[in-house]
């Protein structure tokens, strides 16, 4: 019979797989690598998760690494944008294509436009084009238009980011510097062919190292792919097996680490979109219910950051600026004791000098409601 885990059990696992638990003296590129990467639809929130989780991190260290193309910005896991090591991003595209695949059969926005499209003739067309010059999903539109002159020109633009594994390059999301999305092809860009020859065992043995334990709809509510149940059968011989108190079957690597239950979990700002609450079907590990209502019930779909206590979200956050300085704003979900709320603001005027440079800084907590 297999073992039973706890939610404080698997909390404080996959707070150390995260890099939560203590802060690391990895590299921000073994950092990026360990993760499986950062979400990032927004350029700067995979700052502040490195920040959050290294001993140390400047944010040049990140920007370098972009300028340097040795992570790249590119849509992967459920669709979105994410921050990846440049080695990642060639094997772990080829595998999430049929995710890509599903959206265009399926996105109302653009499905009807394209069912009479050539779709291998607009990647052709859209990868000569991008050859030639990296360029802005509307400019890409608007050229592969003149080609199909019937189909709007966003739909093109959606079936080439679709169709090829499409990087935003710099200055996009390098501190201190602004720039449009402007993409070109991860090969043009690397240098490199994609790897065709990475399997879905490796995706999955990826993510338990960054995530687990987790079940088999934990990995397809990360990957945006399905089906994976025979994948983790197969693997099932080299994996540890638990149950939740739920009774529900979770999986494992037999080495990665499982502290303590009653290990402490410091306080910690937690990034916009960061993945250690989007990487699971089951969230309430880290995002008890009544904080998962208040964290996906932000208008206009804006992911906040987020404050854990005890490793679990009890709180989101904001740096406000203005020409008297910054103000961090904390929103408490309940109340905190004095040894946290000391603890959050140490942390809380690091996080500011961090992000504006500023040694000087309000700190401010809303009343609880």
């Amino acid at each position: 019979m297999p073992d039973t885990l706890g939610q404080r059990a698997l909390n404080r696992a996959l707070l150390a797989r995260q890099l939560l638990l203590r802060r690391t003296k990895l590299t921000p590129l073994e950092a990026v690598r360990h993760l499986c990467g950062l979400q990032a639809q927004a350029p700067f929130p995979p700052y502040y998760g490195l920040w959050s989780r290294l001993h140390g991190f400047r944010p040049e260290q990140l920007g370098q690494l972009l300028l340097d193309r040795q992570v790249v910005r590119i849509a992967l896991m459920r669709g979105t944008v994410h921050l990846v090591a440049a080695d990642d991003c060639l094997w772990l595209r080829p595998l999430l294509q049929p995710l890509f695949d599903r959206d265009m059969r399926t996105n109302a926005a653009y499905k009807k436009s394209l069912a009479p499209v050539d779709l291998c003739a607009v990647a052709e067309q859209a990868r000569a084009l991008l050859a030639e010059e990296p360029r802005t999903p509307a400019a890409l539109g608007k050229q592969l238009a003149r080609v199909w002159p019937d189909t709007p020109a966003p739909a093109l633009a959606h079936a080439a980011r679709g169709l090829l594994p499409l990087v935003q390059v710099p200055p996009r999301a390098v501190w201190g510097r602004s720039g449009r999305t402007t993409l070109a092809t991860a090969e043009d860009w690397l240098g490199r062919p994609l790897e065709r020859n990475a399997s879905l065992d490796d995706l999955v043995l990826r993510y338990l190292a960054a995530f687990g334990p987790a079940s088999v709809a934990d990995v397809q509510a990360w990957s945006g792919l399905t089906r994976l149940g025979e994948v983790v059968d197969r693997l099932r011989p080299r994996l540890r097996v638990f149950r939740t108190e739920q009774g529900r079957e979770v999986f494992d690597l037999p080495e990665a680490p499982r502290p303590d239950p009653a290990t402490p979990a410091p306080p910690r700002f937690i990034a916009e979109f960061d993945n250690l609450l989007l990487s699971h079907a089951d969230r309430t590990r880290v995002l008890p219910e009544d904080a998962r209502k208040r964290v996906f019930g932000v208008p206009n779909g804006v992911f906040p950051g987020t404050v854990l206590v005890d490793g679990l979200v009890r709180g989101s956050w904001r740096i406000v600026r203005s020409r008297a300085g910054a103000t961090l704003e904390v929103e408490p979900y309940g109340r905190a004791s004095k040894k946290d709320r000391d603890a959050l603001e140490s942390a809380g005027a690091r996080l500011v000098r961090f992000a504006v440079g500023e040694d000087a800084c309000d700190i401010r907590f809303a009343a609880v409601a």
